[in-house]
């Protein structure tokens, strides 16, 4: 059993990487909804507003197809710096605009530093967090997130008495230079003496056409880690891009709740987020990477169910908690799988290669369920999605559970404290 003092040393950078992935998290929420204020606010078209977020996919297509080769071929830390100022540059010029294109431009190259950082990050934070501190890290990850869910609009909120939209995007951008600031000054450089920074290790057409086929070799070689990879991000795909996106409108067409109602709704489901996270940090050693996975996927559908086919808010209430409660299981056991079966040394380019085909299902899925959403019913439409997602679910479940790939998660210490 480790004493208080060597637990303390261990999680040190852990610590101080959960403080900056805070600040970041809280600072994208300002940012998020002040963005969309301020385009409703300029246009008056929620149109305008819904090219947010087909912007995002737009520019993961166009980053992540050489931004993998990029990834693994420099020094992760001086990446994520370089991004964080990046991207809090471009934020900090929105205001100065008052052209709509012009915006969406800015937008689009935000996206695409952001499309940059989360492998680039996921690769660092692998190589950071020793194997047996990972799902413990994860939990609390989580958690995090899950508090700025909350955090990050209230925070918002409270900008707009103070000042206006304009002065939360700046409050969003010294959000991103402090946590640039957070990592260099204070996480090690892991890779200060490794030949990822070589200069020998440049990136051009030839060298992205032979890491995309390494990809695809990896995938040819770890069908299992790949199934269970495509399944767990076709869940997200239908949850975060085609039935959330019709969540609003469900609220008010189909269950006929009034602002105030809806607003409820969302408080009750980041309630359901953040107890659940918490839980989900307390008892994370004592689950099984796998049934994290595949029944805390299999449960967050069964909520998704009880949301779809509910006709009154307490119903629709129950389904959210549920939903809701379970994000952090299932999200802590696909990272912990992630880090745990993907190489360190091609992470980056496995991440950003699948991320391709991710946007591209984004958009495919997001528009096919408004399609449906437009010519039968908002309801009909959000039980499509359900449905499809129950099944993915119940497909991993399965597959993660499987008796004869076990042995891909007994090396995890299960049931320990990290003696």
């Amino acid at each position: 059993m480790l004493n208080l003092k060597s637990r303390l040393a261990l999680w040190k950078y852990p610590s101080i990487l959960l403080v900056g992935i805070g600040f970041s998290n809280i600072g994208e929420w300002i940012y998020f909804i002040a963005l969309n204020l301020i385009i409703f606010d300029m246009t008056g078209s929620a149109l305008a507003v819904s090219g947010l977020y087909i912007i995002r996919p737009l520019a993961t297509l166009c980053t992540n197809f050489w931004a993998g080769s990029l990834i693994d071929r420099y020094n992760k830390r001086k990446l994520m710096v370089t991004l964080d100022i990046i991207r809090a540059l471009f934020i900090a010029l929105l205001p100065f605009f008052s052209t709509i294109s012009i915006i969406y431009l800015l937008v689009f190259f935000i996206n695409m530093g952001s499309s940059m950082f989360g492998p680039t990050s996921m690769t660092y934070i692998t190589k950071l967090i020793p194997q047996e501190q990972r799902k413990q890290f994860n939990s609390l990850h989580s958690l995090i997130t899950s508090g700025a869910f909350l955090m990050g609009p209230a925070v918002a909120g409270m900008l707009f008495l103070i000042g206006s939209p304009l002065f939360a995007i700046y409050i969003n951008a010294i959000a991103l230079l402090l946590s640039g600031l957070i990592t260099l000054v204070l996480l090690p450089d892991i890779e200060k003496q490794s030949s990822v920074c070589s200069s020998n290790n440049g990136v051009s057409l030839n060298v992205i056409r032979k890491d995309v086929l390494e990809v695809f070799e990896y995938t040819r070689r770890n069908q299992y880690v790949i199934l269970i990879y495509l399944l767990f991000s076709g869940v997200m795909i239908i949850m975060a891009s085609a039935v959330d996106s019709l969540e609003a409108a469900f609220a008010k067409e189909v269950l006929s709740l009034s602002d105030s109602e809806y607003g409820f709704l969302v408080t009750i489901a980041g309630a359901g987020i953040v107890f659940g996270a918490l839980i989900n940090s307390l008892f994370v050693e004592k689950i099984h990477t796998s049934v994290l996975i595949g029944v805390g996927t299999l449960v967050v559908s069964i909520g998704y169910i009880i949301y779809a086919f509910s006709s009154t808010f307490i119903v629709a209430a129950v389904g959210f908690f549920i939903l809701a409660f379970f994000i952090a299981f299932s999200n802590t056991g696909f990272l912990t799988f992630y880090q745990n079966n993907i190489p360190v040394d091609v992470m980056g380019r496995i991440g950003s290669v699948y991320s391709i085909f991710q946007a591209i299902l984004i958009i495919i899925a997001t528009s096919i369920i408004g399609i449906f959403a437009h010519m039968v019913s908002i309801q009909i439409a959000v039980i499509i999605g359900v449905l499809v997602m129950v099944i993915l679910s119940i497909i991993l479940c399965m597959v993660s559970l499987l008796p004869s790939r076990s042995h891909i998660f007994q090396f995890e210490p299960i049931g320990t404290n990290g003696a």
